[in-house]
C-alpha cells in the first residue's frame, strides 16, 4: 500500500518531513507498524519510507543467520592457488596477517576494520536493536545501538572486499591454477544476507516501532 504525504502549513518542526529529492516540506503520520506501506513525496513521488510487516523477526532470522557464516566466511579459504607446485589458501584474515608482516600496518589495521570489527559490531548492534523490540527492559539500550547501527552502516566493506577478491582472482587465473574454497561462498552469501537485512531494517520503521512499544509500556 503507498500513501502520499502532503505538504502542512504547520511550523513546529518536530511534526514536519523534508522530502531529500524535492525540498517539499510535508506533514509526518504514523502508521500502523503491523500493515505494509510505502510513503511517496507528493510533489516528485520520491519514495521517503518503505514500512514492512514483521520487520522484527525477519530481522532477527537473518541476523543469527548472518553470525553463523560470520566466522566461515572470514576464516575458511575464499580461493586455493597452485603455482610452481606450491598450493597456498587464502582467506580474509590471511590477507590482513599478510599486510601486517608487509610493514603495510596501517592497510592491514583498515582491512581489519572494515572486514572483521565493524561488520561484527554492526551484527551484534542489529541483533541487539531487534531484541530490545521484544524485550521493553532493555529498550534504552536497543535506542543507543539503533544509533550506532545508523553510523556503522557506511563503514562496512564487504562489496569492495568481494570485488577485489574477484579482481585478483581474474588475474591470477592467467598465471596459476585456480579453484574456489568454502569460504567465497559462505562470503557471498553473508554479503547478501546484510544488504537484504539493510534494506530490511528501516530506519525511520525501526523508531516508529521503538516509540509505539514505548507508549504501550507506558500505559
Amino acid at each position: 500500500m503507498s500513501d502520499l504525504l502532503n505538504p502542512h502549513p504547520s511550523h513546529d518542526p518536530d511534526t514536519l518531513i523534508a522530502c531529500p529529492e524535492c525540498d517539499l516540506l510535508m506533514q509526518k503520520v504514523t502508521l500502523a507498524v503491523e500493515t505494509e506501506h510505502k510513503i511517496l513525496c507528493s510533489r516528485c513521488g520520491y519514495e521517503l519510507y518503505h514500512f514492512k510487516r514483521r520487520v522484527v523477526d525477519k530481522g532477527l532470522a537473518l541476523v543469527v543467520t548472518a553470525l553463523l557464516l560470520f566466522i566461515p566466511a572470514n576464516f575458511l579459504p575464499i580461493m586455493k592457488l597452485k603455482m610452481f607446485g606450491q598450493q597456498t589458501y587464502d582467506t580474509v584474515w590471511s590477507a590482513v596477517i599478510a599486510l601486517y608482516k608487509a610493514d603495510m600496518t596501517i592497510i592491514a589495521s583498515l582491512v581489519l576494520s572494515c572486514s572483521l570489527f565493524i561488520p561484527l559490531i554492526k551484527l551484534i548492534c542489529q541483533l541487539l536493536v531487534l531484541i530490545s523490540l521484544k524485550r521493553p527492559s532493555i529498550r534504552s539500550t536497543g535506542i543507543l545501538l539503533l544509533r550506532c547501527y545508523q553510523h556503522l552502516r557506511e563503514w562496512g566493506m564487504w562489496e569492495i572486499y568481494l570485488l577485489g577478491i574477484l579482481v585478483a582472482m581474474v588475474k591470477v587465473g592467467d598465471v596459476a591454477e585456480l579453484s574456489l574454497g568454502v569460504g567465497l561462498f559462505c562470503f557471498t552469501a553473508l554479503l547478501l544476507i546484510q544488504v537484504w537485512l539493510d534494506s530490511l531494517m528501516s530506519p525511520q520503521q525501526l523508531w516508529q516501532e521503538i516509540e509505539v512499544e514505548s507508549g504501550h509500556a507506558g500505559r
